[in-house]
């Protein structure tokens, strides 16, 4: 790692690619923001609140994405980039410790939280940079922060809003989103070269890969935290056991080339997996969310009926996680893995049926079908070839 020079804050390809300590530190608060996520989305009545959890879900992922992005770009083991995964923790506890009062109208802290954290790193990084006179990495800096600025204009005014709150934000999420995608137009500056996304190197695939990792783990914690605060019965346990194996099918699921797929695809079209992998985790991490909503609520009553809140929850966590994965594998190798997603069917055909059984008989199902999906067979590497040249 570079200690000095021009370039002392911009990490150096021949560097170390290992995620620091601080890092893994900086995944574990956010695991903790998405922990209360998904005990406040098992808690909602409505779809229309559940959208709301999943939208500030995406404003929590999204904090973790760009500072990731920041710790590829710049030198982790640098004071200043120590001291804005520093700032991104307590903005991912303030957003997490707010999203209740959210959901009650009080959102002021939540869009305090996540427009802080994104204004205050892009002024930690503009400021050092301006100083050690690296002008591309600060013209960088300044089209980040300026699309928060803008975006963060509408945050606070969401915030201060009642009625139109929850448009004003989807406004604003939409800003944050697509800015990125559009490399961060900005006047006067024009677009994030295409030379700097093409520095990606192994660490941030491993950042990616930790993070994933880490929130499956909530699938098993939030139904463990209820057990031990219900009774102890055979089908709690039952349903705890179901949750323990779906969080290892969906781990196998992801898991499966996803290391290859990436070093591939840094390797043939450099570039490609920083820009796609924040949009496919996404929807990865709503389906991880979701599944640990829907034990939330099979291990508080794993007997009687299942609504159909209760329904969608169960089979679409899942569901929506495959599909992610296999956006993933889409968008960086232009393939589709067909039979495994063809898996996923027989939950849906037995949805209009599966009100009527116990909840700890449909998560069953659900294990089932993700058991048939990792042991579909494929054909060597199509799920990685296509659109990829070997390394």
């Amino acid at each position: 790692m570079t200690t000095g020079g021009t370039g002392a804050l911009v990490r150096r390809l021949d560097g170390s690619t290992r995620a620091t300590l601080l890092e893994l530190l900086f995944d574990v608060v956010f695991v903790a923001a998405l922990a209360q996520t998904s005990k406040l989305l098992a808690d909602q009545e409505s779809w229309a609140r559940s959208a709301a959890v999943l939208l500030m879900l995406t404003a929590i992922w999204w904090t973790w994405s760009v500072t990731t992005t920041t710790t590829e770009f710049y030198d982790p083991q640098q004071r200043p980039i120590q001291a804005i995964l520093m700032i991104a923790m307590v903005g991912s506890v303030g957003m997490a410790a707010s999203l209740p009062m959210v959901t009650r109208g009080q959102a002021t802290a939540f869009a305090l939280a996540y427009v802080g954290t994104h204004v205050v790193r892009g002024i930690v990084l503009v400021s050092t940079l301006y100083r050690q006179q690296h002008h591309a990495a600060m013209a960088r800096a300044t089209r980040f922060l300026f699309w928060f600025l803008v975006s963060g204009v509408l945050w606070i005014i969401g915030a201060l809003a009642d009625t139109a709150r929850w448009w004003i934000w989807i406004i604003a999420i939409v800003i944050d989103l697509p800015s990125a995608a559009a490399r961060y137009p900005t006047p006067g500056l024009g677009r994030v070269p295409l030379d700097q996304y093409d520095r990606t190197t192994a660490h941030l695939g491993e950042r990616y890969q930790q993070f994933v990792i880490l929130a499956l783990g909530d699938i098993i914690l939030v139904p463990t935290l209820e057990v031990s605060r219900s009774e102890f019965d055979r089908l709690r346990v039952t349903a705890l056991l179901c949750a323990f194996a779906i969080m290892l099918l969906l781990w196998q699921i992801y898991v499966y080339r996803a290391g290859e797929l990436l070093e591939t695809a840094a390797a043939s079209v450099p570039g490609r997996s920083t820009r796609i992998a924040p949009y496919s985790h996404l929807v990865l991490l709503v389906g991880v969310a979701v599944t640990a909503a829907s034990f939330d609520l099979v291990v508080e009553r794993p007997t009687g009926t299942t609504p159909v809140r209760w329904l969608m929850l169960i089979i679409g966590g899942p569901l929506v996680f495959v599909l992610g994965r296999a956006l993933f594998t889409y968008l960086l190798s232009s393939r589709v893995p067909w039979r495994r997603v063809a898996t996923q069917l027989p939950p849906l055909l037995l949805l209009p049926r599966a009100g009527g059984w116990p909840p700890v008989l449909v998560t069953a199902v659900v294990a089932l079908t993700l058991a048939g999906h990792v042991l579909v067979p494929t054909h060597g590497s199509q799920e990685t070839t296509r659109g990829l040249q070997p390394r």
